[in-house]
């Protein structure tokens, strides 16, 4: 047993020829963080405080789809959505909605520390986080240039979309818009265990592009994006339909609970049997101090280190996730 740390930028059709300005940003950002929670648990910090800690500083990243990089809705506002959960205690918090809230990681704890609740949305969020002094600004902050772009483009495609979709090509056939937006996904998670054995788990997005205003995806869902208890902890990534028809945080730690499934053989088994290919991925560890990254989309934006000396960063499928 012995700590360990994984983290997840978000999963979709990054196609291997992405140019370097957009892909070396992302990896540098993964580095970065990666060595922020390790300092953090060798420093004994809690898995919670780790957790958090990280998912701030991948909120703050505008190269990502969560904070200060969430994509836009069809009205072109940002609606932020993210969930932190304690594997010992089950205590959870999720928000929704947010618009004005510099890290929503942050006030998804405060929801499950300060209040008798675990979901808080909308209005009654923003509220709540004024009510507790978390830092806000004005909505235009989240509002990045590239977003605007981005919106345009897939508004001028008339579909929905996430964020690591390729450009849309001015003579590209159009496309019929559906409920579940294409093959493109963006979050962002961190899970992280020490080296006693105490697990948490946290995940923050902006969601979809050309969303409809007040949708929620799976990452604020307890036991779809986020799940943590004292076998593992899960992040998920991916279409948030999907991802709730499927239950994937929870239905890991169920394989594992139930069917002694390992934490590998659980995360293989959900992403590979459970969820349609180029839906989802998701990064787990287990109490043990193992972890797991795993997807069925061309790629995912993903980080791991252990106590032993193992670590990894990457975006493609490896022989060994």
């Amino acid at each position: 047993m012995g700590w360990a740390i994984a983290l997840q930028g978000g999963a979709g059709d990054i196609p291997v020829t992405l140019a370097a300005e957009r892909r070396e940003p992302c990896e540098a950002a993964m580095r970065h963080c990666l060595k922020i929670g390790v300092d953090a648990l060798k420093a004994q910090k809690s898995p919670l405080d780790v957790v958090e800690l990280v998912v701030r500083e991948l909120e703050n990243n505008p190269h990502f789809n969560a904070g200060r990089g969430s994509v836009l809705t069809r009205e072109g506002t940002v609606e932020m959505e993210a969930s932190i959960m304690d594997g010992n205690t089950k205590r959870c918090g999720a928000v929704s909605g947010l618009t004005t809230v510099v890290n929503p990681i942050s006030l998804a704890r405060l929801v499950m520390e300060k209040t008798p609740h675990i979901y808080l949305a909308f209005d009654g969020a923003e509220r709540f986080a004024r009510e507790q002094g978390v830092e806000t600004v004005d909505s235009s902050h989240f509002i990045t240039q590239a977003n605007i772009e981005r919106l345009k483009q897939v508004q001028e495609a008339n579909r929905v979309q996430i964020d690591y979709t390729k450009p849309i090509q001015k003579d590209e056939k159009k496309e019929t818009p559906t409920a579940d937006g294409d093959s493109q996904i963006g979050t962002v998670g961190c899970v992280a265990v020490d080296s006693h054995g105490n697990l948490a788990s946290a995940t923050s997005t902006g969601g979809f592009v050309n969303k409809m205003v007040g949708r929620i995806g799976d990452t604020p869902i307890i036991g779809a994006g986020t799940y943590a208890n004292n076998l593992c902890a899960v992040s998920a990534t991916g279409k948030g339909e999907a991802v709730m028809r499927a239950t994937i945080a929870r239905d890991v730690a169920a394989l594992m609970e139930f069917k002694g499934l390992s934490l590998k053989e659980a995360a293989a088994y959900v992403i590979e049997e459970c969820v349609p290919r180029g839906n989802a991925g998701l990064v787990a560890v287990s109490a043990k101090g193992e972890v797991t990254m795993a997807l069925n989309t061309t790629g995912m934006y993903r980080a791991c280190a252990t106590e032993d000396g193992y670590s990894e960063i990457g975006i493609w499928p490896s022989v060994q996730n």
